[in-house]
């Protein structure tokens, strides 16, 4: 096991006991906001520095080394979460090797920070073009944005209609010409993705999941779920809740 395995092994474990006090909530949204390639949203986050946040567990008795030892914690995290978005393997790892390297040799705290403000805008530009990559058009490109920036919320073909400044039925053709899905379907699938790393790594129940995922009821939610997965969101959490996956 590589050090870096090591230390998420023992962040994990660490979490389990109630050592590590950081807002777990928080800590999923910055990196689903990665993955989702949410690059403004990003950078509000690294607005306050990384050595500064509060909850840190101690994996380290010199203070300069534990942040260094959660900074490559974190840098395998987004690996891990990019890789899950679409981003290549080997891109995804040679980065993480990249930015630990980088860290290794930094000597403050203000440089640990801004390394950490640096690769988590890197990774994310990266997913941002990989997501629009897929896609061709404008309309779809802002359409594909707004789902994104509005995944907890009821989002309509009226909305994305609005904010295209199209027609609801030209739109929806060219929704299904350009990404192969219907909008429905489309909203649906990133949802339930959503629902998935909820699943996994917090510990927030289906019922709330269902409503912070803007879905009218639980009920639907665990139908859509196990259409799109083939299981419910309770065996799925029960098989996969805060499993480590590192290849």
């Amino acid at each position: 096991m590589s050090i870096s395995e090591e230390l998420i092994v023992k962040e994990y474990i660490m979490r389990e006991e109630n050592e590590y006090r950081a807002p777990y909530s928080s800590e999923f949204e910055f990196y689903l906001l990665v993955k989702n390639g949410e690059v403004e949203k990003i950078k509000e986050f690294s607005k306050k520095e990384f050595s500064e946040k509060t909850g840190f567990g101690k994996l380290c008795e010199n203070p300069l080394q534990n942040i260094k030892y959660h900074f490559v914690v974190t840098a395998a995290l987004i690996a891990r979460y990019c890789i899950d978005g679409g981003m290549a393997h080997e891109t995804a790892y040679n980065l993480s090797d990249l930015y630990i390297n980088r860290a290794d040799k930094a000597r403050s705290f203000k440089e640990i920070s801004e390394l950490h403000a640096e690769m988590s805008l890197d990774y994310t530009k990266r997913m941002r073009r990989i997501s629009k990559s897929r896609i061709f058009s404008k309309p779809i490109i802002i359409a594909v944005d707004y789902i994104y920036e509005n995944i907890s919320k009821r989002i309509t073909l009226t909305d994305l209609a609005e904010v295209t400044e199209l027609n609801e039925s030209y739109l929806s053709r060219l929704f299904k010409k350009e990404t192969g899905e219907t909008v429905t379907d489309y909203i649906l699938r990133k949802k339930i993705e959503t629902a998935e790393n909820m699943l996994k790594y917090s510990s927030y129940p289906p019922s709330e999941i269902a409503f912070m995922l803007g879905f009218p009821s639980q009920s639907y939610f665990t139908a859509v779920f196990k259409k799109l997965t083939g299981t419910t969101p309770k065996k799925y959490r029960d098989c996969n809740f805060r499993k480590i996956d590192i290849e």
